[in-house]
């Protein structure tokens, strides 16, 4: 017994007969950026005979003809970072109603692996980059933009590098959450900061010194330790620095939430109570921290926003390659759980 032969996958002029249009208005009605020029039943006539006949465009060849690949590439450090999934989420919400497919590149904070997944994203023609993986110093990026491609970078930016980007606003929920502390009672706060190469960490770290001292507090530099990594890892070791150093400070605010996770290690390392020795706020508001025991007051920002405001960026870019860059600030919010309380041994004042 033979097999059947295999039935040809149908073609665009296939749908255009069933639909009963030409080949062109096919075309447009299945392809986002151009189907509003053609009227919203004859999209849906056109839609419905693709779907029936189980068309499935081809993007090589389209890419071949048009000279647009419809792709975009997405550059991120670590995707085991919680902070991450959501930006990638909304990323590709905004990308793929548009008509785009996005390539992911896990970098793993390494500049090789970085610079060899950036060459095999350009090989594969995509139409811009969304970078998250930026540095204050970062030369590949910089030899990128000089290079002419298009990139929007997202949660972190370059020092003096003319792209756009989108940021969430990092000097003001640091300064909250140093308000809070302050209003706690707290006059000595310790600060463990993400890596200062990075935008974030030095904004994070220039924002509490800048909040310490507006709030008349201890502006005191041993209170503040940098993390190598943003880590759960670097900050349990970071905090274990700071208490083998001094043990005179009742709060910490942490560079992110992983940072904050550290610190609840060495807590129980080292029969410490949060918040009734020491309390912690971190920031990001990631998955989950309402699960923590005590749950870790952050400070949230729109994640799945920014990485849609970026898609949107980038497209603004891609449609108009000379226009000016710019950058966008997203709002940060103080969320306030359980890991903040007043300082041991505080007056907490009642009404009558």
């Amino acid at each position: 017994m033979t097999n059947p032969t295999p039935s040809p996958a149908p073609t665009l002029r296939d749908v255009a007969e069933a639909a009963g249009v030409h080949t062109a208005t096919a075309s447009r009605a299945l392809n986002p950026k151009t189907r509003q020029q053609i009227s919203a039943e004859t999209a849906r006539r056109v839609m419905r005979a693709a779907q029936a006949l189980g068309y499935q465009p081809n993007s090589v060849a389209r890419s071949l003809k048009t000279s647009r690949s419809s792709t975009v590439g997405l550059v991120i450090p670590d995707l085991t970072n919680p902070l991450f999934p959501p930006i990638v989420r909304g990323v590709e919400s905004v990308l793929e109603s548009d008509g785009y497919n996005v390539w992911i590149v896990n970098t793993d904070n390494d500049e090789e692996r970085e610079r060899a997944k950036i060459e095999s994203l350009r090989s594969r023609q995509v139409e811009g980059l969304i970078v998250a993986t930026a540095r204050l110093d970062h030369p590949l990026l910089r030899q990128l933009h000089e290079q002419g491609v298009t990139m929007v970078l997202i949660n972190r930016q370059v020092r003096e590098l003319p792209v756009p980007a989108v940021t969430g606003d990092d000097a003001t929920g640091v300064a909250a959450a140093v308000r809070h502390l302050a209003g706690l009672g707290h006059t000595r706060i310790a600060h463990l900061s993400g890596p200062l190469g990075t935008s974030t960490g030095l904004v994070r770290s220039q924002a509490f010194r800048h909040a310490v001292r507006d709030l008349g507090l201890a502006d005191d530099p041993s209170l503040v330790v940098e993390c190598a990594h943003w880590s759960e890892d670097d900050g349990a070791a970071a905090l274990r620095a700071l208490l083998t150093r001094t043990g005179d400070f009742t709060a910490v605010v942490a560079g992110n939430d992983l940072i904050a996770l550290g610190c609840y290690d060495v807590f129980a390392e080292r029969g410490l109570s949060c918040p009734g020795d020491i309390s912690v706020i971190g920031f990001n508001d990631m998955p989950f921290l309402d699960k923590l025991r005590p749950p870790l007051t952050t400070v949230a920002v729109p994640h799945h926003d920014l990485g849609a405001e970026a898609a949107r960026m980038l497209l603004d870019c891609i449609d108009e390659p000379g226009r000016p860059a710019r950058s966008l600030l997203l709002p940060a919010t103080l969320i306030v759980r359980g890991s903040t309380a007043p300082p041991p041994g505080a007056r907490t004042s009642t009404r009558p």
